[in-house]
């Protein structure tokens, strides 16, 4: 690419990972939007490959698991057979994440559906990347049951927190979320702490991510149109989320707070890794 010199990509990509949309970069840095495309893909690729390379042999103690819903194109009740001739990607589409409930660490996400084969591939890599035993808490979608067992088997303290939700009070719109009437934790393999069977620190990361990537951003036009630039967006946001942005209650980075690194990393260094 043409490239821009390394302040305005730095403020393209500061942009990007503060939630705004392509559309609204091009009118803040004057920049065209071919060009940030182009850049979201090939650092979205270079982030992607660098976090797999290095989140590795990582020890973890306490990891929650949780999917958090997007769509490509047009929601799954929209696409019509025409749609998804021409755009077979369209459609619902889930980010599955993983996080350290100690460092705030994500060791990493995958995005497909909300099926089996997905949760298979999900936990396989999220296996791969530990170094030790680990207490592992899942919602109570069943699909993680067996991708657990196939991926950790019995190496594994695992337990599902299952939550109960029924209609809200006064008030109710068509966008009211439905309230937590009541929680069970289910111990499945080994013998998990009761204490530590939680998902709040992956529901608050899920609410991150959604301010943070406009494309998950609801009731706006910002969605994704191809799922290429959602992987590549999400990858961005991920390397600045693990590297750059410093955690309010640690006080340093999670990849600091992890020993993946040893210091602070900023934008800069994260474009430095598209000329490696």
């Amino acid at each position: 690419m043409n490239k821009l010199d390394i302040a305005k990509r730095t403020q393209i990509v500061s942009a990007m990972v503060e939630g705004n949309s392509i559309r609204s970069i091009v009118r803040m840095t004057g920049a065209s939007k071919n060009t940030i495309a182009k850049l979201l893909v090939e650092l979205g690729a270079a982030c992607s490959q660098y976090m797999d390379k290095n989140l590795v042999n990582l020890n973890c103690k306490r990891v929650q698991v949780d999917e958090v819903w997007s769509f490509c194109y047009a929601k799954a009740k929209n696409v019509t057979p025409e749609i998804a001739a021409k755009k077979p990607q369209a459609g619902d589409v889930w980010t599955w994440v993983a996080i350290d409930a100690d460092t705030k660490l994500v060791p990493t996400f995958t995005i497909g559906p909300r099926d089996t084969v997905t949760a298979r591939i999900f936990v396989n890599d999220l296996a791969k990347r530990l170094d030790n035993r680990i207490q592992l808490t899942s919602d109570g979608l069943n699909v993680y049951v067996q991708a657990v067992e196939r991926a950790f088997g019995h190496k594994v303290d695992y337990a599902q927190l299952v939550k109960s939700y029924g209609e809200t009070g006064e008030g109710t719109t068509r966008y009211s979320p439905a309230e937590c009437i009541g929680c069970e934790r289910i111990p499945v393999i080994g013998d998990p702490d009761p204490k530590h069977i939680s998902t709040s620190y992956i529901e608050r990361q899920n609410l991150t991510v959604r301010m943070s990537v406009r494309r998950f951003t609801r009731l706006t036009n910002a969605f994704s149109k191809k799922i290429e630039n959602h992987a590549a967006a999400l990858a961005i946001f991920y390397m600045h989320y693990n590297f750059v942005r410093i955690h309010k209650s640690l006080r340093i980075t999670p990849a600091m707070a992890a020993g993946v690194t040893d210091r602070l990393w900023a934008i800069e260094d994260m474009l430095r890794i598209l000329d490696q």
